[in-house]
């Protein structure tokens, strides 16, 4: 049996993963607020405000501060000669082996968070979906990037 992959994102990704976490949770309260704009037009039950408030805080505390970090310390990958392997989830755990045969091309990208953290994501690019490694050190995005790209020059058998 293979062993699990073993190298881990960059600490900060968890700190940009908690702010992104908090921009979606302000999407969150905008449901209870939509609620308080039509208990100004009809009689609604106040009761179901304190409730929408209720949910939205306690959904939002989890994501930030328990689900992210589940996220981060399971989020792990692996460049072998012949493939890379990535393993993520929270509740479901996800284990991908992306051939370099099946690789077309790998890029690296920085949001404007990710710039401000000094960090990147690499993405590896196959006929059937885009795979993403999120949050690495840029150096280690670019050098990553640039060894993916080289076994998969390696694997082609056109070239």
């Amino acid at each position: 049996m293979r062993s699990l992959p073993d190298k881990s994102l960059a600490p900060k990704a968890l700190s940009v993963w908690k702010i992104s976490a908090v921009i979606e949770s302000v999407f969150l309260f905008l449901i209870p607020l939509a609620y308080w704009g039509t208990m100004q037009i009809w009689e609604l039950p106040l009761w179901i405000l304190y409730a929408l408030i209720a949910f939205a805080a306690v959904i939002a505390v989890l994501d930030i501060f328990i689900i992210q970090t589940l996220k981060w310390n399971r989020w792990k990958y692996k460049v072998y000669e012949n493939e890379v392997e990535l393993m993520r989830g929270v509740f479901i755990v996800e284990r991908v082996i992306i051939p370099m045969i099946r690789v077309q091309h790998v890029d690296t990208r920085q949001g404007p968070i990710l710039r401000h953290y000094k960090l990147a994501s690499v993405t590896i690019s196959t006929a059937a979906t885009v795979h993403e490694i999120p949050g690495l050190q840029m150096e280690v995005a670019d050098e990553l990037r640039d060894q993916i790209a080289q076994l998969a020059r390696e694997a082609d058998p056109d070239e």
